[in-house]
């Protein structure tokens, strides 16, 4: 059974905003949103806490979020827009919102 894990909380600012990582597996997906996002900046230790797991998950962010902070995520995330997180919501058997 896959999972989507969402995540929304800025690790930057929320130290256990990314403690759902632990729950991925492989098949799984990891979304970001809103402040989530900001664990896409090179060089952070979010970013390296979903480099280890690009393997085993897919990687996804909201395209707006990311394009608001001005971020440029490095290979391995895909940037999606609300239909596709509507069809990648519908397209795993379970969904956890780790908010």
């Amino acid at each position: 059974m896959t999972t989507l894990h969402l995540f929304s909380r800025s690790p930057l600012t929320e130290s256990d905003a990314l403690d759902g990582l632990t729950w991925v597996r492989g098949g799984d997906a990891i979304l970001l949103t809103g402040g989530a996002v900001e664990a896409l900046r090179p060089g952070s230790t979010a970013n390296q806490a979903l480099a280890r797991l690009s393997a085993e998950a897919g990687l996804y962010a909201l395209a707006e979020d990311v394009q608001a902070r001005r971020l440029h995520p490095e290979r391995g995330v895909t940037l999606i827009d609300y239909p596709t997180f509507v069809d990648l919501s519908v397209s795993h058997a379970k969904v956890i919102s780790w908010t």
